[in-house]
């Protein structure tokens, strides 16, 4: 569906890593518009300064930037609604709540707190609905003027309408919210600081976005904006009622919504382990969405191709690591080798690499790429299985050993240190029947032949294929290894 009147947004806050749920509500958003050929503006909802730091606004920007999903309008791209930060637009709302005021879409409300709690409480314990119950909203001037001379504080609220708002979400289809359940709203705290019931939909309107996709859990807001969007057009600031849609929740372990606290959710954890961006994206883009019924797997400009909002599930999707470990192995296996090869390079180096950088051999890495491409979940899983190559001797695993040297394995050995001797080592295969004749010789089959082989040569029971291993460790420094481990078993 090409339109390109399509102007969606992404308005995350500035506080902390970011998470897996924020990620997916930007993919979303970030396809639609691709797919219909619209805007995606990127916006910063910066205005709680205790909360909101200027790392967590660089560390978003370098996310997005990392999974590629670009933006048209905002930071760093500019656009005709600029500025693109809410602490860059705090005249904008002053402004606008000034208009809802004067119109009479919004009243000054002085209720105490103690006040407003004990109503609350009163109402609650009456059986009524406890939001707020309307006490100032038709104050006369004197009334106000006298809360004013007691040195009251008031905030702004909202005026909601007596009747039942009903609309389309795209993703759950018609819904309808009782006035008892939306109650009048503040909108603007007591020292004048726009709250996010404000300033989230002004920009919206002044943005002109078309559609909202954002979180379930931000459904029981959307009468409230819907409201204040019809007294934002009745004065000229807005043209039209977005549509919204409410992405489904992403579940954790026990049934939980995945909350930022939870270590599964940090966006940075897959990075670190090695995700790739596509692997990670076409994960994410199943929490709610499908591409068909017969194929998880698919490219990022396949799912832009497909991708429409109205396909959303509204039944919350659970998160599962290893399903996102087995789709992010196939976006490895897509890759050509030699991107493959570059995207391996952060864990080939320090700090990941467990070897001194001037024993990184390039013509061995590439020669054994190919084979560990095959074998990878996640990229870092590069580093253990390919450190033999590069270390004056394999790492010292114990358990491996141990598992691996079960029995008399130093007969075994002697016999495929011969053999392996004579055997041709520019073919993988020579060196596979040179060990498969050892077994042999000792009534073994060639996986119990081989294990001692591979712990003495690259220090683990498993890894890339054996033999191709071997043919690029080279032939004198794997026999080397294998003397060793005969010195070793004779001590």
């Amino acid at each position: 569906m090409a339109n390109a009147d399509v102007r969606v947004r992404f308005c995350p806050s500035p506080t902390g890593n970011p998470h897996v749920g924020l990620v997916r509500t930007a993919l979303f958003n970030w396809a639609y518009a691709r797919h219909t050929g619209g805007t995606m503006v990127f916006r910063i909802e910066d205005t709680d300064a205790a909360r909101d730091s200027e790392e967590s606004y660089q560390q978003l920007l370098d996310s997005l930037r990392w999974l590629g999903l670009d933006w048209d309008e905002g930071p760093e791209k500019g656009g005709p609604h600029a500025p693109y930060r809410q602490s860059q637009r705090m005249d904008v709302y002053r402004d606008v709540a000034a208009k809802l005021l004067d119109a009479g879409h919004a009243y000054r409300c002085y209720c105490t707190a103690l006040e407003l709690e004990a109503r609350r409480d009163a109402a609650r314990a009456a059986g009524r609905p406890s939001g707020y119950d309307g006490q100032c909203r038709e104050l006369t001037a004197e009334q106000r003027a006298a809360f004013e001379a007691e040195g009251r504080e008031s905030i702004v609220r909202f005026r909601m309408p007596d009747e039942p708002i009903t609309f389309t979400d795209l993703v759950r289809g018609e819904l309808t919210f009782t006035p008892d359940n939306v109650p009048d709203y503040g909108i603007v705290r007591a020292n004048g600081a726009p709250l996010y019931t404000l300033v989230n939909p002004v920009d919206d309107a002044l943005m002109e976005i078309t559609h909202v996709l954002r979180g379930e859990d931000l459904l029981s807001s959307t009468p409230r904006q819907i409201a204040l969007y019809k007294a934002l057009i009745e004065l000229g600031l807005a043209k039209e009622i977005p549509a919204f849609g409410h992405l489904p929740y992403v579940m954790g372990e026990g049934n939980k919504k995945l909350s930022k606290r939870d270590p599964q959710s940090s966006l940075n954890l897959y990075r670190e382990r090695g995700f790739l961006p596509e692997g990670l994206l076409n994960y994410l883009s199943l929490l709610g969405w499908s591409f068909s019924a017969d194929q998880d797997v698919f490219t990022i400009p396949e799912m832009i191709e497909k991708f429409d909002v109205a396909d959303v599930n509204a039944n919350p999707a659970r998160f599962d690591l290893k399903k996102a470990e087995s789709i992010n192995a196939d976006h490895i296996r897509m890759l050509d080798v030699k991107t493959f090869a570059e995207a391996c390079e952060p864990w080939l180096t320090a700090p990941h690499a467990n070897w001194a950088p001037e024993n990184f051999d390039r013509a061995k890495w590439e020669a054994i790429a190919p084979h560990a491409q095959t074998r990878l979940t996640v990229l870092s899983d590069i580093t253990a299985n390919v450190d033999f190559l590069f270390r004056d001797e394999p790492v010292e695993d114990e358990a491996s050993w141990t598992k691996a040297m079960k029995g008399e394995p130093a007969p075994l050995l002697t016999t495929a240190r011969a053999n392996l001797a004579a055997a041709d080592w520019s073919d993988p295969e020579s060196l596979k029947n040179a060990v498969l004749a050892a077994g042999e010789a000792h009534g073994l089959k060639l996986g119990k032949a081989q294990a001692p082989v591979r712990v003495a040569v690259t220090g683990r029971t498993v890894g890339l294929p054996l033999f191709e291993s071997l043919e690029i460790l080279g032939k004198e420094t794997s026999l080397t290894r294998i003397d060793a481990a005969l010195a070793k078993l004779a001590a």
